[in-house]
Formats: structure tokens, sequence, C-alpha cells
């Protein structure tokens, strides 16, 4: 028996260049037990590779002395956690990484009415970080109080926002106790110190079930923590929640169902960080732990107004982590204030010995840096409103029946429902970058490369079908809970036809990507941009960090979503959040933390929150 690269050499001395042409061919023989030439004729098809009448014979009696060459891989059963031998790396050359670790340089302590013993606990559940650490340090609040008034609120709420997959009760008890002996003993480990949080339940926590949010792993256990779980507790911090994602880290459905938006429950809480952004907007745990691949942060800090970092890719270790895309995956926190995602982010990231990908790249957070001293830029093109798209010309009414003539009716309603939306949402576009220039700050208009990104993201779903590779051939994603078009298990069978060639090919284009961004932020340390504009997937690709934070609220006047065929209200709407994003040089998070916190510190929006019933 020949190997697999045996066989690739057969097919490329062929002159066959799309190794995807194999794949699809062993892919029908296994259900015939023999390639045969229209075999070899729908595969080419697929694989856009013509191949002559000449050659089909003579290609025969290759491809059928190979029979087992993809077997023996499949039988491997390699499990999600093992990466490729290929490490993806955004650093372009001639990039110079700050690699000393610095003390962390916090803000001074809240004023001492800010931090005076509650009356009742549950007035602080909306409090930040830095104001939560500074009452456990001073012991006015117990990290055991703390942990029983955050598990209580967890109770209260979940049955509305459904954002809890499991609790760790048992652990953050104990966990909280030590903190307490601890601080009592003089042994305080920093600002996170007996401070209860909730993980993103794609990240492995011994000894409780890690679900992925996915029909038929509802009762997988991984035993290990993850590293950023290791790192919390080294950081005294108490895990309370493993909290709620969208079946395999897409959007805010899971095999228990929505997630939904603290300030409108009606809505969900998009995702895939679906319970970390919804908890901690919830004030039901002092922070969260969230990740993204293509919008994971971006999207539930929008919809339930929390303030999410997502670092650089390479900054922090995802060992004990589910992957979906080992080039494209990122850890990072959800608070409610950027300066708690900085002391988060403190304490999870850096090299640990495990995740290839890591950079040996210092994070020192300062909170005192001198922000005006930094070039600071916008993407001046994705902050105008784009034309009105004219819809075709229509066919002659009597050409048309009364479906298409429905269908075409819908379809306008639908562009002027998203105008609309998108007209009185870019009010808030405008008063941020008017608030920015009255801090002082001059906005330097910048451009991304146009290149074909969206075609690049053949790289994200080609990643994402080896991943879950085996839950594809298995019929196992008949258990996953959605099942349209535009979820996992349609998306997984699609990208096996992705030709490795073309994977590689998108990876070239990335490459030309990251040149090019790169370029950009050599003029500008940060760059201001709407959250859902060409920068999301622009800056996913090429690795650079953003930080996202609640820019206002829509007023009673914002026009009014609609209630889906799944009884889900549309996103917007009267008193939900907006958001605006801030990006960053490649590990220039200390710079982007600084320049967020100006700005939030110049607005209300973070210190806003829902109003929860029950």
């Amino acid at each position: 028996m020949l190997d697999r690269r045996t066989f690739l050499s057969v097919c490329s001395g062929l002159g066959l260049t799309s190794t995807l042409l194999p794949g699809v061919l062993w892919g029908l023989a296994e259900e015939k037990g023999k390639i045969t030439r229209d075999m070899i004729d729908n595969a080419a098809t697929i694989a856009d590779v013509p191949i002559s009448d000449e050659y089909k014979d003579m290609m025969l009696e290759s491809l059928n002395s190979l029979p087992q060459s993809f077997k023996a891989i499949y039988d491997l059963h390699i499990k999600n956690e093992v990466a490729p031998a290929i490490v993806f790396d955004p650093v372009v050359p001639g990039t110079k990484l700050d690699s000393v670790r610095r003390r962390m340089s916090i803000s001074k302590a809240p004023a001492a009415h800010d931090s005076a013993v509650p009356k009742n606990l549950e007035d602080v559940a909306f409090s930040s970080v830095r104001q939560l650490a500074e009452l456990v340090r001073t012991r006015k609040v117990s990290s055991a109080a703390l942990t029983d008034m955050y598990l209580a609120r967890l109770k209260r709420y979940d049955p509305t926002l459904k954002f809890v997959i499991t609790l760790t009760e048992d652990r953050a008890r104990a966990q909280a106790k030590e903190a307490d002996a601890a601080i009592a003993a003089g042994k305080y480990h920093g600002p996170l110190h007996g401070l209860p949080w909730g993980a993103k339940d794609l990240l492995a926590v011994k000894g409780y079930r890690t679900t992925w949010g996915a029909g038929g792993f509802e009762d997988q256990k991984i035993d290990e923590d993850a590293t950023a779980v290791q790192r919390l507790d080294q950081a005294g911090a108490v895990l309370v929640a493993k909290l709620t994602l969208g079946a395999l880290a897409q959007g805010d459905r899971w095999f228990g169902g929505i997630t939904r938006n603290p300030w409108n429950p009606k809505q969900g809480s998009s995702g895939s960080s679906a319970g970390s952004a919804s908890a901690t907007a919830a004030g039901c745990v002092a922070f969260g732990i969230g990740s993204e691949t293509l919008g994971s942060i971006s999207s539930p800090s929008t919809r339930c107004g929390t303030t999410g970092l997502r670092p650089s890719f390479g900054l922090v270790p995802r060992t004990g982590a589910m992957a979906l895309s080992w080039s494209m995956d990122k850890l990072g926190p959800i608070c409610r204030a950027v300066e708690d995602c900085a002391i988060v982010l403190s304490a999870i990231y850096g090299p640990d010995g495990h995740d290839r990908s890591v950079q040996n790249a210092a994070f020192n957070w300062d909170a005192g840096l001198d922000w005006r001293k930094l070039r600071i830029g916008y993407l001046k093109a994705d902050f105008e409103l784009p034309p009105v798209q004219q819809p075709e010309a229509p066919k002659d009414e009597k050409e048309r029946s009364a479906e298409e003539t429905k269908k075409r009716e819908e379809e306008a309603a639908n562009r002027a429902q998203a105008r609309a939306r998108r007209e009185y949402d870019h009010k808030y576009d405008e008063a941020a970058l008017a608030k920015l220039k009255a801090m002082g700050i001059n906005l330097i208009p910048v451009e991304f490369p146009k290149l074909p990104y969206q075609a690049m993201r053949s790289i994200l779903l080609a990643e994402a079908a080896a991943a879950f590779d085996d839950l594809t051939r298995s019929g196992r994603d008949k258990l996953l809970t959605e099942q349209s078009k535009d979820d996992w298990p349609n998306t997984f069978r699609s990208a096996r036809f992705i030709p490795a060639v073309e994977y590689i090919q998108a990876n070239r284009a990335r490459m030309m990507a990251m040149e090019a961004v790169n370029k950009v932020f050599e003029q500008v340390d940060v760059i201001v941009a709407p959250t859902f504009s060409t920068q999301l997937l622009i800056t996913n690709l090429t690795g650079q960090p953003a930080i996202i934070l609640p820019n206002g609220f829509r007023g009673d006047d914002a026009p009014k979503p609609k209630m889906r065929d799944s009884r889900e209200l549309e996103p917007g709407g009267p008193g939900t959040p907006v958001s605006l994003t801030f990006l960053g040089q490649l590990y220039g998070e200390a710079r982007l933390v600084a320049v967020a916190k100006a700005y939030q510190d110049a607005t209300d929006f973070h210190l806003q929150h829902p109003k929860l019933e029950g």
C-alpha cells in the first residue's frame, strides 16, 4: 500500500495540480468501491482540473491501486486539540517586538465613597474589576461573599438569559475561601485576587464538562485546565461558571436554547461568546473570557454593551481551548470597562510552552501612558454612509408572477429597513469622531488596501472543516442544533471541496494583506473604526488587536426591529447599545488600550447597565 504523499505524487505526475481531486475521488470510491471514468469526470469538474480522455484509463490503474490512502489518516482519529504542523505567524519581516516585561501600572484606587462597604452587596454587581479589586484588597468585601452574590445572580437570571451551561459552585467556594485566607495572611496576588469570573465553555476545566455548546458534546469531559484557566487560578480569580457559546463557536444558539441580550431579552445576545458577554453585562460575573475567530468577541460585546478586547493573534495561548481555526482563533477578556480588559489580559498572555503560535511579546499596561502623544487614525470611508443601491430593473409586470412580485416587495422592504437602521446608527459614529476631536485628537484619515478579503475566508472554512472532520464523516453533525445552509454542518460539508492548492493560494494572498495592513499601521499607532465595517474581517485575517466598547444607546425613535419566524426579535431597536472599535498595531495592546480608556473616561456609556427583571 502506498501512502498519501505517494498518491499525490502520482496525481501530480499525471498533471493534476489540485489535491481536491484525489479527495473527491476517494469519497466517491468509498461509496462505490472502485473508481470509474465517470467519477474522474465528476471530481475533475468540482476541482476545476480539465482531464483529457486519453489520460483517464492511465489514471484508473494508478488510482485504484491506492484504495485506502486517506483511511490511514482517518483511522488516527485525530483529536480537536492536535494542531497542524504549519504555524501561522502574523509578524511581517522587519517587525521588532518588545519582549521585556515590566510591572503592570494600574489606575489609582477609586475614591473613598466608591470603595465603601456596600449596605447591599448587589449594589456592586456592576462595578468594574478595578473597583471590586479595591474592595477585596482592603477586606471591605470578602471573596466568599462576592462569590455567593454572583452565584445567586447567575441562578436568578439564567432562566431568562440562558447564559450558563455549568455552575462550578464547589470549585468557586473553595477558591474564594483560599483567596480570603491568603489576603488575611498578607499574600495578595493582585487585582484579580478573589474576583469571580466566567469562562466560555470551550475552555477545558478539570472535573467539569466542556460542551462547546454543541449537541452531541453535552457530556464531554476534558481532563485538564486550559492555560487561561490555570493563569487566572494563579492570579487568585474565582471561576463561578462555564458560560454559553453558540454550537461549536457560531452565534448564540446552543443545545440548551438561545442566550439572550440583557438589554432586550427578546433578542439573542449574538455570539459566539454569548454567555461571557450576556453574564458580564447583566452583572452576574466580574468579567468573562471569550474567544474570537471572526467577530465572536466583537459582536456579542456590541449587542450586550460590554467592553471586549480581542488580542493580537499569538499573544494569549489557546492550550485547552476548542480549536476552530488554528490560524485565526484568539482568546480575550469581556469586561465592563477598558482597564478591566488590560488587567485580565496581563494575567493570561505570554508563551506557555504548548501553543506554538504564541509570540514572546510583552504587554506592559501603564494607566499613566500619555495617549496624547500617539498617532490616531480613522477609517474615513468606513465612517461614511454607503450610496443607496438601486435594485435591478423589474421585468414587465405581465411577465412577473404573484410570487415574484411578493418576493421583490419583501426584498425592497428589507433593504429599506436595513438602510434606515444604518442611517440611524450612523449618528453615533459621527458623534464618536466629534468627541475624539473635542478631546484634542488630530484624526488622520487612513484606508486599508483593497484586496479580495472575502475570498480569504476559505482559510477559516477549510481549517474549521478539518477541525471537525470526524464529526462530518461520522454523520454526528446531525446532532448539532442548527442545520440551515449557513450553519456549521453544511459549511463543514461544503468546505471539504475547497482545493488544497486554493487554500495555499488564499494564504499567499493573506501574506500580501498582512504586509499591506502593516504599512498602514506604520503611519499610526491606533485606528478608530465602526465595529461592523471592512476592518472586522481584515484584522482577524492579519492578526491586529481590537477593543470594542459601548458607544451609546438607541433612543425611542430608533427603527423598530421585526420579529423573526423563530419568535426572536431582530437586533437593534430602542434602548439597545451601539459600539465603537479601536484597532492597534500587532502586539501594541498597551497603546491601544490607553486610547480606548481615554475615550471611555470621556463618556459614560459603560456605566449604564440593563434593568433586569426577576
